[in-house]
Order: structure tokens, then sequence, then C-alpha cells
């Protein structure tokens, strides 16, 4: 049974937990770590390992602290790793369409689309089988998936909302530029979900939200509606 945690989501850092009941993963550390510590109760026991899915900020921004005061290894694709300077006893590459275990997790990268080093998805599965789709930061995803059971999706803007904040001047084009060639729009969101969505399907959580061009009830609705299973907002 996997359980999930969100630390964090969005613009301003990016953490999350993922529980078997066996090893726990880390996905990300864009969240202060002592946040992280007193939300896990200071019990990183079974934590067997920290996957970055690329190099900004708001989604690495602790790893010095990680790698000063935790045993965590770091799990991420070769340029993810060199753009962060991880040491090489502390690192692991995830090439992409390998599978790595990491714990008792098998964790499989893939390639996504945005304006960093080697930016990946991933694919986390169980011993039990159940397989979580994890997947931020991209504007698109040419792979499709199957007997997907969890989904961790970016939900990052809606295209309505941000035309509208640029008509009314309270977007620059260029940001817009920016967003729609690096992020998920909602509808593209959806589309994926819905492509990989299987009869197996237990839960989705949204990610990455934009605080100013998303709708967190319409998103959440409209993505139960689709699926019907249950939608958290991270």
């Amino acid at each position: 049974m996997i359980n999930i945690k969100s630390f964090g989501s969005g613009s301003a850092g990016n953490a999350y937990l993922i529980d078997d009941g066996i090893s726990q993963i880390l996905i990300e550390c864009g969240i202060k770590l002592e946040l992280v510590k007193q939300k896990m109760m200071f019990d990183f026991r079974r934590v067997a390992g920290m996957c970055i899915s690329h190099e900004h900020g708001d989604h690495s921004k602790e790893i010095k602290k990680v790698l000063n005061t935790t045993s965590i290894d770091i799990f991420a694709s070769k340029g993810t790793l060199n753009a962060l300077s991880v040491p090489n006893h502390r690192a692991t590459v995830l090439a992409i369409g390998k599978s790595v275990q990491i714990g008792s997790w098998s964790v499989t990268s893939f390639d996504v689309n945005h304006d960093a080093a080697e930016p990946t998805g991933f694919l986390f599965k169980n011993q039990l089988g159940e397989q979580l789709l994890f997947v931020t930061d991209t504007y698109y995803v040419k792979y499709k998936f199957k007997g997907i059971t969890h989904m961790m999706i970016e939900a990052n803007y809606s295209l309505d909302i941000i035309r509208k904040k640029v008509e009314e001047k309270e977007v620059a084009q260029y940001l817009k530029n920016r967003i729609l060639t690096s992020h998920f729009e909602f509808e593209n969101s959806k589309e994926f979900i819905k492509v990989n969505a299987s009869d197996q399907l237990q839960e989705v959580w949204l990610l990455h939200l934009s605080d100013s061009n998303s709708d967190e009830d319409l998103f959440k609705l409209e993505v139960q509606e689709l699926t019907g299973v249950p939608v958290y907002i991270a």
C-alpha cells in the first residue's frame, strides 16, 4: 500500500515522501530540511534515498544540507547530479529507461521537457506491483504507461487564466511564453492523466499549482470527474 505525503508543492518549494510500508523515498528537496525532519518526527531510518527531478532551486535548494547532515544518497539523471555538484560517493545515476533498486522500490526515470540540464520524471514500483507515476515541470511527456495505481502529476496553470492575466497586464508576455514551454497546462495534465489512467488507479495528486494562474477547486473537481478516484492537491 503506497502512502504519499506532500511537504510543499509550488514555486516556493517542492518535497514529497512515498512509503510502501517497507522503504521510504524522498522526492525533491526544495523545502527546508528542518521542516521535513519535523514532519517525519526526525525519523529517517526507512528512507532509502532521495530522487530529484532537476536542478532548479524550488526542487533542490536544500541539497547541501541533505548531503551535510544526513546519510541519504541522491538519485537523479547525470545532468542533474552534475548541475548540483553531488559528490560521486553520494550519487547514483538514473539513466533514462533503466531501472534501479532503491530499498524495496524499483525506480525508472524517463525524459521530460523543461529548461534544465537533464530533467526527468519517475516511475516507482513496489513489491506488490503498485506503480506510482511522478511528473512535474514539463510541458509534454511522450510516453504512455500501463498499470498505474497512483499518480503525482503537475497541473501548473490554466491557459485561460494566464491569457486573461496577460491581457490585463498582470503577467508579462515573456513570462507567459516561458511558462508555456516549461510547465504542464491543466488541459494537458488532464489528457495525460486520461491516457495513463488504468482500471487499477487508486488516487491522483496534483502538483505544483501556480499561486496565481490556477484554480485549485476546479482542477480537483474536473480530475475527480475524469478518473472517479480521490484527488488531492499537494
